[in-house]
């Protein structure tokens, strides 16, 4: 009988325990009991190994089956290792000989015939089905992998993720699937058919990101190329899901822009409501039949086209802004531009960079201001959305005219106008819903693209009648139901003495106006109090499911390495969040629609350090107890606090990323306190005019330490401490970082891959081979370097000589 390497082993050892019980210790166990209770042992040991063999046999016929399991729809092709839709093999098959090739897989296409040992097969398996296989450790298997056999096999695990993961990591799959082989491509491809066809948000996303990511190639290379491939595919609007609604857009049959039915019908609030003629515009008559008559309807051609035309309207907004002089010209021509737009709002359009799903109705275009560029016209404008459960799928809300914001109305109006809406949810009706944005010819022409139409002179009237007496206006309204059901709260004299105190004591600074910054003041300006005062103004404030958003629109500029930057952040910042380290840094959202536009999430409350000293002719520490109160009371402590944790978060993602040009204008100060990194587009081995003039690890001003109670202060010691844990913390996990910027180094041509070493120097700066003492020593050199360094001055002098910025 042949015995394995374990039951020779424990043979071995029975007979040693015999011979030593033998001779030294009297015969308290029978030899011949312990013979056969070893040979019973060996007996167990056997069947464990048939066993095991067992279950390698089911872990290999599951591996085979894992395909059909992650993703119904997909199966692993024996002659290609790649994954395709069972639609395409049953017809390759009947080409072939008219049978679909249904065989069971064949070893050499799965993973584990590729690997030189089986065992090393099944551990791998077992990886891969484990708990914390996660979508990380999946895009570095599929990117370091070279067996077709685990690509094809990872690709189908994309199917079992939360779609959010997935997205995270969207800009590492598409710039595999443009710049990589054949094989990670045939990987990829069926999940980014299958989440184009069921989402719209997801099909704009991917044909801005391949476009983008394509833009690198050569021309003549990327006119045939799989990224190019797909993005026509996508945008041909070919991938509809099965069930995709039915809209229904009104085209016009003249060149103009096109409007929904919602501008020009209502839904029935009441009996007999509806558009009637108005003095003011006696020629309408029938407004059905005129709108038929100059309409014509036709079947949606595109579900992607409104929302592609909506962000084409912001881009070119910005194109032509940036062809005027002065900022004061620019702010003026932005707010007209955005009239002009609200003409075609409500629409089935929405803000890309927002978490929940709206329709967007309204742009408050006096709000817009122009940003701070030398030579491009990046502006933020705020947009009035109504929330809904599926913009793809919800009713479009109605159009409400400017002129109802002020006009008057009586309280059983009101209240007919409140059912209604409660019961429509703000929207229309299933025969008005239609993507109301329109596909304009020629945006270069204003007057084509912005044609006025008669909708402003239309009126909606209620029918019911109504006492004149008992005439309201609806904010009235709002504000008398805003106070009641409110229960009485008692606070204590001494504490109403305290907070008055405080408040005379620290007044927060208001901006004044800047020809050159118009935006200080909108930006200064708090969150809550914009809101408010938006939603007072509009005709759709009074609906429960208005929200405000904001977004900064930015053309002429490569976000590309944005994007990259807000990966690696949002990453650091989960590292952190898990080794509970209390770090502070703020990602916002990258949106990349080209190799030249994009959006940007604003952050809010927050100014830039530049306007804080322009406004306010203070220092940092004198503007923080301004705005903060004393040193000793609860809001400056915390504050305080604030500042040295994003301080710190920051100052080691500017080592790690070596984050360049970081003069005051690209760095925040919010009303916590937070300080905020923006404009990341010199990071890793590139620098302004590559010049390397910066040399310090990150900016530690004296101002920065002054703040923090100075070299001797308690919290600068904690400033270094947090330094210290968030490095410790970060390297535990790097290669979930390194992974997200070696695959963006596949085929691009940004600024921050020039250096053949990007790669090599991140991964040198987590220190991987120091220890934690060695580490902390570290630390103390950067720091004091940092705070010592002559060229962070002499960066921010050249910048307050060339550019104004203080």
């Amino acid at each position: 009988m042949l015995l394995t390497d374990r039951q020779t082993t424990l043979m071995v050892t029975y007979h040693r325990v015999v011979f030593l019980t033998s001779c030294f210790l009297p015969p308290v166990i029978d030899p011949e009991v312990a013979l056969k209770a070893c040979q019973e042992v060996l007996l167990k040991v056997k069947l464990l190994d048939n066993k095991q063999q067992q279950d390698d046999k089911q872990q290999q016929q599951q591996y085979a089956d894992v395909p059909e399991r992650c993703g119904p729809q997909w199966t692993i092709s024996p002659d290609t290792s790649s994954i395709k839709e069972e639609d395409e093999d049953e017809e390759e098959g009947q080409k072939d000989g008219g049978s679909s090739r249904t065989d069971p897989v064949p070893p050499t296409s799965r993973p584990e015939s590729s690997s030189p040992s089986s065992s090393k097969q099944s551990w791998l398996l077992r990886l891969f089905e484990s708990k914390l296989f996660d979508v990380s450790m999946a895009i570095s298997y599929l990117y370091k992998s070279k067996e077709p056999g685990v690509q094809a096999y990872i690709g189908n695990r994309l199917f079992s993720f939360p779609n959010s993961e997935v997205d995270f990591y969207l800009p590492q799959l598409l710039n595999m699937y443009v710049h990589m082989d054949t094989e990670v491509g045939d990987a990829i491809r069926p999940y980014l058919i299958h989440r184009c066809g069921g989402s719209i948000t997801f099909s704009l996303l991917s044909a801005w990101l391949l476009g983008a990511y394509s833009s690198d190639m050569h021309i003549s290379t990327q006119r045939h190329s799989r990224g190019t491939k797909l993005r026509k595919l996508i945008l041909s609007d070919e991938l509809k899901p099965p069930s995709a609604p039915s809209d229904v857009f009104v085209s016009p049959s003249r060149r103009t822009h096109q409007r929904s039915k919602s501008d020009a019908t209502t839904v029935s609030s009441g009996p007999g409501a509806g558009l009637r003629r108005t003095g003011s515009n006696p020629k309408v008559e029938a407004v059905h039949e005129e709108v038929r008559s100059s309409f014509t309807v036709v079947s949606l051609p595109e579900r992607l086209r409104p929302q592609r035309e909506f962000v084409k309207s912001l881009l070119c907004i910005g194109k032509r802004l940036a062809t005027l002089p002065t900022k004061e010209q620019k702010t003026q021509r932005l707010i007209s531009e955005l009239s002009l737009l609200n003409h075609k709002l409500p629409a089935r359009v929405w803000l890309p960079t927002a978490e929940h799903q709206h329709h967007v109705c309204r742009v408050p275009h006096t709000q817009a201001v122009v940003l701070n560029s030398k030579d491009k016209a990046p502006y933020i404008i705020y947009v009035e959305v109504l929330e809904c459960d599926s913009f793809e799928t919800s009713p479009v809300p109605i159009r409400i005219p400017e002129t109802r914001i002020r006009s008057a109305r009586s309280a059983e109006n009101l209240d007919c106008g409140a059912a209604a809406n409660a019961n429509s949810g703000g929207s229309m009706t299933s025969e008005h819903r239609a993507g109301s944005f329109s596909t304009v010819p020629n945006y270069d022409n204003d007057d084509e693209a912005w044609a006025t139409d008669d909708i402003g002179q239309l009126q909606v009237e209620a029918e019911a009648q109504t006492s004149s007496s008992d005439n309201i206006s609806q904010f009235s309204v709002d504000s008398i139901t805003s106070l009641e059901s409110k229960e009485p709260v008692f606070i204590a004299a001494g504490d109403i003495r305290r907070r008055l105190s405080e408040n005379l004591a620290h007044t927060p600074t208001t901006f004044r106006r800047d020809p050159e910054d118009p935006s200080a003041v909108a930006l200064k300006e708090p969150w809550e109090e914009k809101v408010r005062r938006i939603r007072e103004g509009s005709p759709y404030g009074h609906l429960p499911n208005w929200r405000l958003l904001s977004v900064i629109v930015k053309c002429g500029d490569d976000l590309r390495q944005e994007l990259l930057a807000y990966q690696v952040l949002r990453q650091l910042q989960s590292i952190w969040q898990q080794e509970r380290v209390p770090l502070w840094i703020k990602p916002y959202k990258i949106l990349v629609m080209s190799s030249d536009s994009g959006m940007i999430e604003p952050v809010l409350n927050a100014v830039s350090l530049h306007q804080v000293r322009k406004q306010s002719q203070l220092s940092l520490l004198d503007y923080f107890l301004q705005e903060h109160g004393s040193f000793t009371t609860e809001a400056f402590l915390t504050a305080q606090r604030n500042f040295v944790q994003s301080c710190a978060g920051y100052s080691l993602i500017c080592y790690l990323l070596q984050v360049k040009d970081r003069h005051n204008g690209n760095i925040l100060l919010d009303s916590e306190g937070h300080i905020i990194h923006i404009d990341f587009g010199f990071i890793l081995s590139s620098s302004p005019r590559n010049l390397g003039f910066e040399t310090s690890a990150f900016k530690l001003t004296s101002e920065f330490v002054d703040v923090m109670g100075g070299l001797d202060g308690d919290m600068f010691i904690y400033y270094k401490m947090l330094m210290l844990q968030g490095l410790i913390a970060a390297r535990k996990h790097m290669e979930k970082v390194l992974q997200i910027v070696e695959i963006m180094q596949q085929g691009s041509h940004l600024p921050c891959f020039h250096g053949s070493s990007t790669i090599r120097g991140l991964k040198e700066r987590f220190h991987m081979s120091l220890t934690e003492e060695q580490l902390q020593l570290l630390v103390e050199q950067l720091v004091d370097g940092s705070m010592r360094s002559i060229t962070t001055k002499l960066y921010d002098s050249f910048q307050y000589v060339t550019n104004g910025i203080m």
